[in-house]
């Protein structure tokens, strides 16, 4: 399978199921691409212990089969989009983060699609949820390249370069100062040491984001994550040339991200 050039200009006007498959829950829900919105409640479905690909499966099948049964349903033979907490490459998974291992070479597109009978189309999850602030949330419009950083547990990282997604930018282990970043930078590593937010802000995220400006110069920097519920706690503290937003969708960002992925058209692949 070739990865396809896929952008984010005129999306079709149709609803897609996306699904957020994450290492403690996965959920789903019905997505309006013309305006990035949920139709009706999302569904969510504890992930399986352990999360190999067969038992993922079958939850998988559940929820599309709940969401499918709703009137406000797309097409039952419309595509489906699943992220994953893994890097995605021809739909085949190269890593496994919080998941079984077992994920690694599995081909995520046949494996769900021969399961759903439908097609499917898997993407990371930090990248579908840089896709879809790019389309419909933070980023909108923004010409030239968007980086989106979630803060987490790690640091997750998308890059959109004129609407255009350069997908399994891994920026979270960019190496600084000898360290592995998201081992300093990240949330979590706040949480860890017991870091005061000014301090957090000013010597590790500082520290990394004006590292991702030099190698990069976006054009905007939208962060994300949970933590940025409290971004009025650390983001006026960072000094950079590059405008920084705070992501819009949140939760959703991921099973929009997902939709879309799966919605949006192919490009050429000669």
């Amino acid at each position: 399978m070739t990865t396809p050039d896929r952008s984010v200009a005129d999306v079709p006007s149709r609803r897609v199921i996306g699904i957020d498959f994450g290492g403690t829950g996965t959920k789903g829900g019905i997505v309006d691409l013309d305006t990035g919105e949920l139709v009706g409640e999302r569904f969510r479905i504890p992930t399986p212990r352990p999360a190999t690909p067969e038992k993922v499966a079958e939850v998988v099948e559940q929820i599309v089969a709940e969401l499918q049964s709703r009137p406000e349903a797309p097409a039952p033979d419309s595509p489906v989009g699943i992220v994953f907490p893994a890097i995605i490459k021809d739909g085949v998974a190269l890593s496994a983060a919080n998941i079984d291992k077992s994920w690694i070479g599995t081909d995520v597109d046949t494996l769900m699609t021969e399961r759903l009978g439908r097609p499917v189309e898997a993407l990371n999850d930090a990248d579908a949820a840089g896709l879809a602030e790019a389309v419909y949330g933070a980023g909108r419009g923004v010409k030239g390249l968007v980086i989106v950083i979630t803060l987490g547990t790690g640091i997750g990282s998308a890059l959109i370069l004129n609407g255009k997604l350069v997908p399994n930018a891994e920026l979270g282990h960019l190496e600084i100062d000898g360290h592995d970043a998201e081992t300093k930078a990240s949330a979590a590593a706040r949480e860890r040491e017991d870091m005061p937010w000014k301090k957090w802000a000013t010597t590790r995220l500082q520290r990394y984001f004006s590292h991702v400006e030099f190698l990069f110069t976006p054009s905007l920097f939208v962060v994300g994550g949970g933590v940025s519920k409290k971004a009025d706690k650390f983001l006026p503290f960072l000094e950079l040339r590059t405008p920084v937003k705070v992501a819009e969708l949140r939760n959703n960002a991921g099973i929009v991200g997902a939709a879309l992925w799966a919605g949006i058209p192919h490009g050429s692949e000669d």
